[in-house]
């Protein structure tokens, strides 16, 4: 594993750094505090080729690698979390895994608009009683002609009420638990599809969070998405891409707090000096910046086994741990090198202590990523055991 970045890496980070630093971090505290999507930046970052990180030219997107777009992720987040997870919803969640998982003619129908940002994207799986039981699913489809009838309904979808296009997950055959379930696009306009209330949140405002309704949804045979019952294999490979590539959301507002305890300890004074020369805060700071580091490590290295093929369930697991644990630390530790003015909204600290929560529990809880790490060592030990783990 190289560490350098190549000099593409480095200049579409650069670039992208650029846009960060002048289009989306001056609005992190209007999203914040309005709790509007800003439409006109996710339209703008689709102009630019954002929205498609890892799509082939073909279908409109830049044919990046992983590595790249978890560090764009991680950018993203760093200049606004509430702004980056809709984005990284709507491209890695729905875009990415439409391109992985659809028959060429659903790639040239859905992936261009999806990678220019006229279609919103969204990704539904989780229901009332599904949520870290994600094979518990009780929305059913059944085929009637050439339509698929769907009923239930969806929970905590990112993007749901204001998304074009869902990848939604559904039973199709009456069998219990993993069994049976299939994958749908599914389009806002098909007849019987509604979106719910958008449900208040503690943090990650101006990303609406919200319940899908399907009464007798009639969604064509032709947007039945891979193999009919396949949908638990599709499913747990786009939780890896999510875990690996959207912990550097994590990562970057971790950054972010760290970037604004360090402001603001160079600029503070107490007892007649800058706090940034008293040892505990030193202590902190450091702590913070070593943490963040071996989280960016982490999630480098899932990204990278992805672009090479290899088995990252595991490693995916590593990174979204860490770095979800990492970031309410470096939230937590960040408000207290501000003291009160971190409780105060004038300052960001706050804001990046009510975003870094969701980062534990969307893709899957620390509790879920124990397990599959814990699982993984019982069954193949500390150490990889077969080729390609």
């Amino acid at each position: 594993m190289n560490f350098e970045l190549t000099q593409t890496q480095r200049e579409v980070l650069e670039t992208f750094h650029e846009f960060c630093a002048k289009r989306i971090a001056p609005r992190a505290r209007e999203i914040d505090e309005s709790e509007e999507y800003p439409l006109e930046l996710f339209r703008e970052m689709g102009r630019l080729g954002y929205l498609g990180l890892a799509i082939p030219e073909q279908y409109g997107g830049m044919g990046l690698d992983y590595v790249t777009c978890s560090l764009i992720a991680e950018e993203l987040s760093r200049a606004s979390t509430g702004f980056g997870l809709s984005v990284g919803a709507h491209s890695f969640l729905c875009a990415q895994n439409l391109y992985n998982m659809a028959g060429e003619s659903q790639r040239q129908k859905y992936l261009p608009g999806l990678c220019n940002g006229e279609l919103i994207g969204a990704f539904g799986l989780t229901e009332p009683e599904a949520g870290s039981d994600s094979t518990n699913l009780s929305t059913h489809a059944v085929k009637k002609g050439n339509e698929w009838i769907i009923n239930g309904a969806k929970m905590f979808i990112t993007n749901g009420s204001i998304a074009d296009v869902i990848l939604l997950f559904a039973r199709t055959q009456r069998k219990p638990g993993s069994q049976g379930v299939s994958v749908f696009i599914v389009e806002k306009n098909f007849p019987g599809f509604s979106t719910g209330r958008d449900i208040k949140k503690l943090g990650t405002h101006g990303s609406p969070l919200s319940e899908l309704v399907l009464q007798d949804c009639r969604v064509p045979e032709e947007n039945l998405m891979g193999k009919e019952g396949r949908g638990l294999s599709y499913m747990l490979k786009a939780l890896d891409i999510e875990r690996a590539l959207l912990s550097g959301m994590a990562v970057g507002g971790a950054q972010a707090a760290l970037d604004c305890a360090l402001d603001y300890s160079k600029k503070r004074r107490q007892f007649g000096q800058l706090i940034s020369s008293f040892q505990l805060i030193q202590e902190m700071l450091a702590q913070m910046a070593t943490e963040i580091e071996a989280a960016r490590l982490l999630v480098r290295q899932a990204a990278w086994r992805l672009d090479q093929g290899l088995d990252i369930t595991r490693h995916a697991s590593y990174a979204k741990l860490f770095s979800a644990q990492m970031a309410m630390r470096a939230a937590r530790q960040a408000m207290q090198i501000l003291g009160g003015a971190g409780y105060c909204c004038e300052f960001p600290a706050e804001r990046f202590y009510r975003d870094a929560p969701l980062m534990g529990l969307g893709g899957g809880t620390n509790e879920i990523q124990k397990l599959i790490i814990a699982r993984d060592l019982i069954k193949n030990g500390l150490r990889p055991t077969k080729p390609g783990r």
